[in-house]
């Protein structure tokens, strides 16, 4: 994602994040537009509910709920990212190139969400069709009542993985601390692999790790009716 010669600049230090968005709010959806975002201090809700053919480029930490509910944009974060970010996306990239903190890519229904570093508790929760892959570790209850789309991490995860889980696909390369109600192991098949490879081509590190590292994981299916002999799991 690089910057042309002739991106616009927007300081927050001269300009509110309101002014910010309102700009982008207002571009045109179809042409090519380049913004580089100035000393955003994690300041919140930066470049949320971008509906453009937009690259924009954030130079530093972000606060809650950056790029949420992204559509079509490109957005990368030089940084760190809070509470949600690119929650509720539709489509599109958002590229953190830090550590992101709880429930990133929350309810995200589509698009691409990289996170470079590492990501808290709740990573994925409820996701609804997109594909997030993390190169270092998730924490706690990730992919809880993840409905549809794909979770892919390098490093470990933490307690609860997948709680709940729907039909969404996760696939994670290091430990699992523990796995939450009705998510399993699932054998990692050939065509797993090769949907691995095709993701982690997308997030420009296929090649850089052993597909046959990875673990899958995916639903038991034992919680889509109610039965009396579960009712301990619900």
């Amino acid at each position: 994602m690089s910057l042309r010669a002739n991106a616009r600049s927007f300081d927050l230090a001269q300009g509110t994040v309101r002014e910010l968005n309102g700009a982008l709010h207002r571009l045109e959806p179809d042409a090519s537009h380049h913004w580089r975002i100035l000393n955003p201090k994690g300041r919140h809700s930066i470049a949320a509910g971008l509906d453009a053919e937009a690259t924009v480029e954030i130079e530093g930490n972000v606060g809650y709920y950056c790029a949420g509910m992204n559509k079509r944009a490109s957005v990368l974060i030089k940084g760190n990212a809070g509470v949600g970010v690119a929650e509720n996306m539709m489509s599109g990239l958002v590229h953190v190139q830090g550590d992101a903190s709880q429930s990133a890519g929350a309810t995200a229904n589509g698009g691409l969400l990289i996170i470079d570093g590492s990501a808290s508790a709740r990573c994925a929760i409820s996701l609804k069709g997109a594909d997030i892959v993390v190169k270092g570790s998730i924490g706690h209850m990730s992919a809880f009542m993840a409905q549809a789309g794909r979770l892919i991490v390098l490093g470990d995860a933490g307690e609860a993985l997948g709680d709940s889980l729907y039909e969404a696909r996760l696939f994670v390369r290091g430990t699992v601390q523990s796995l939450g109600a009705d998510c399993i192991e699932k054998k990692l098949e050939e065509k797993h692999r090769k949907e691995l490879h095709a993701l982690l081509e997308k997030a420009g590190i296929a090649g850089q790790v052993d597909l046959s590292e990875f673990r899958r994981y995916g639903s038991a299916r034992r919680l889509y009716h109610f039965r009396v002999d579960n009712a301990s799991a619900y």
